[in-house]
C-alpha cells in the first residue's frame, strides 16, 4: 500500500472502536490500547491498527500500523517496540506529550512481522464479504492475527473444516491440515474423536500416532507428557538413572496405571531405602501399584521411626522453629478457604492418614526442617480443622511443587483458584519481605 493511499479513520470505525473499548476496558482511561479495522484497496485486504487513549476524559485515536495480507512490508508511525514494556506509542503530535520521542514522525516501512500488536478487529465482516474468503470460517477465529489465519486458509482450505468441527486448537498445525487434505479416513476419525480433542490439548505427534496405531489417545498423551517431564525435571534424576535405556517402558507403565512421576518417585525412594532390588520387575513395575506403594511407604515409615526415635525430639523442636519462622506465609482471612502451615511432624502424619497420601511419610518433615520445602494445609474456612488439600511449596523457587486432595487427586477448580491466584502470590510477597 502506498502512503498516499492512507485516508483518515472513518467516523463509523471510530464509533465502533469506542464501543468495543467501553466493553473491553471499562474504567481503564489512562493506558494506550490498540484496535484494528479492515479495508480493501486494489483487491488487496488491508489491516489498519489504531492506537487509542483517553486524556482528560477525551478519546484520542490515530493510525499507527498498516499491514497488507500479502505484503512483505508494513507501514508504521509513532510506535516502537520495547522488550520489557512491549509496544509504545508516542502522542506528541496530539499534544499529549511535551517532548517528541525519537520514533515519532512520519510513516516508515518495516518487516511485515513487526509492529503488529494485539488489536481486536472491529469490522471482521469485511472478510466474509469477499468471495474468496466466504467459507473461511473467519468468524470462528479467536486470534486477532487474522492475516496469519487467512494465509493459512489460502494454502489449506481444509482449515474451515477444522474450525467448524470445533477443533480450533489444531488450526495452527500444518501436519494436521495436510493430513486432512490427503486422508478422508482421518477426517472421519477426527469427527469420532472431536469431543476428546476439543476437551483437552493433545500433541500433534500423539494425535497422528493414535490414528495410525489405534492406540488410546489419553494414554499416549500421558506418555508424551511423562517423557518430557522425565527429560527436563531434575527432581527425578536419581531414579531416572535406573531406567536409562528403558524409559519407554517406565512412562508407558506410569501412563497406563495413571501414576504421576512424583508418586512413583516416593515409591522408588521407599524401596531403595528398604534395600529392595529395583532391577527386578516385581519391584519396579508392581502389578497393583497403589497397593504396593502404600505397603512400601508404610514399611519405610516404620523403619525410619525405629531408627530415628532418638532424634524425634530434636526434629519436633526444629520443625516448630521453622514453622514459626514462616508463619506469615499463612493466609487465614480468605473468603472460602484458608492456608495453614504445618506446625509439627504429627500434623503431617494426620494430614497424610486422613487424605491417604504420603505427606506424613517419605521425609517431607526432613525437607521442611532443612527449609527446602514447606507444607501448607488448605482448609475450607467453615471446617478449618478438617484436612482438605495439601500443598508442597518450594522456598527457593517460590512455586508449588505438589498439590493434592484425597487419594492424590486434583483439587476442584475453586480450591485451585484460591491456591494459585490468591494464596501463592500472597505467600511469595510475604517471603520476599521476610528475606529482604
Amino acid at each position: 500500500m502506498n502512503i498516499k493511499d492512507i485516508k483518515p479513520i472513518p467516523h463509523y470505525i471510530i464509533k465502533a472502536i469506542l464501543r468495543e473499548d467501553k466493553k473491553l476496558n471499562p474504567g481503564q482511561r489512562g493506558t494506550t490500547r490498540y484496535y484494528a479495522y479492515l479495508i480493501t484497496r486494489r483487491k488487496e485486504l488491508i489491516k489498519i491498527t489504531v492506537a487509542m487513549r483517553y486524556y482528560r476524559k477525551k478519546p484520542y485515536l490515530k493510525q499507527v500500523a498498516i499491514h497488507t495480507l500479502h505484503g512483505k512490508e508494513c507501514l508504521v508511525k509513532d510506535m516502537c517496540f520495547n522488550y520489557i514494556s512491549g509496544y509504545i506509542t508516542g502522542w506528541y503530535a496530539e499534544g499529549l506529550s511535551r517532548y517528541q520521542k525519537w520514533y515519532e514522525g512520519g510513516w516508515d516501512t518495516a518487516d511485515d512481522k513487526y509492529f503488529d500488536p494485539y488489536a481486536p478487529v472491529v469490522n471482521i465482516q469485511v472478510v466474509t464479504r469477499l468471495a474468496r474468503y466466504k467459507y473461511s470460517a473467519i468468524e470462528l477465529c479467536e486470534d486477532t492475527n487474522i492475516f496469519k489465519y487467512l494465509r493459512t486458509y489460502e494454502r489449506y482450505p481444509q482449515l474451515e473444516y477444522i474450525m467448524k468441527l470445533g477443533l480450533k486448537k489444531l488450526a495452527a498445525s500444518r501436519q494436521i491440515l495436510e493430513k486432512i487434505g490427503k486422508d478422508k479416513q482421518f477426517c472421519k476419525w477426527l469427527i469420532r474423536n472431536k469431543e476428546a480433542l476439543s476437551a483437552h490439548y493433545h500433541y500433534v505427534e500423539v494425535i497422528l500416532k493414535a490414528y495410525n496405531t489405534g492406540g488410546d489417545m489419553a494414554v499416549l498423551q500421558r506418555v508424551k507428557e511423562l517423557k518430557l517431564k522425565l527429560i527436563h525435571d531434575s527432581a527425578y534424576t536419581q531414579f531416572k538413572r535406573q531406567f536409562t535405556g528403558n524409559t519407554e517402558r517406565l512412562v508407558k507403565y506410569l501412563a497406563e496405571n495413571n501414576v504421576t512421576l512424583s508418586l512413583y518417585s516416593d515409591y522408588y525412594n521407599a524401596c531403595s531405602e528398604l534395600g529392595l532390588d529395583m532391577g527386578e520387575d516385581k519391584n519396579s513395575f508392581p502389578h497393583d501399584f497403589r497397593r504396593w506403594h502404600d505397603i512400601r511407604t508404610d514399611e519405610y515409615a516404620t523403619k525410619k521411626a525405629l531408627e530415628d526415635e532418638q532424634k524425634r525430639k530434636e526434629l519436633y523442636e526444629q520443625f516448630g522453629l521453622v514453622a514459626n519462622k514462616y508463619l506469615s506465609l499463612q493466609k487465614q482471612n480468605g473468603r472460602e478457604y484458608v492456608a495453614i502451615i504445618a506446625k509439627s511432624p504429627s500434623d503431617l502424619i494426620r494430614e497424610g492418614n486422613t487424605l491417604h497420601h504420603c505427606v506424613g511419610r517419605m521425609g517431607y518433615d526432613q525437607k521442611f526442617v532443612r527449609e527446602e520445602t514447606l507444607i501448607f494445609f488448605i482448609r475450607i474456612k467453615s471446617a478449618v480443622s478438617t484436612p482438605f488439600v495439601t500443598v508442597e511449596y518450594s522456598l527457593s523457587l517460590h512455586k508449588i511443587l505438589q498439590c493434592y486432595a484425597d487419594h492424590n487427586t486434583k483439587p476442584d477448580d475453586n480450591a485451585l483458584h484460591f491456591i494459585n491466584k490468591i494464596w501463592l502470590p500472597y505467600a511469595n510477597k510475604q517471603l520476599r519481605q521476610l528475606t529482604a
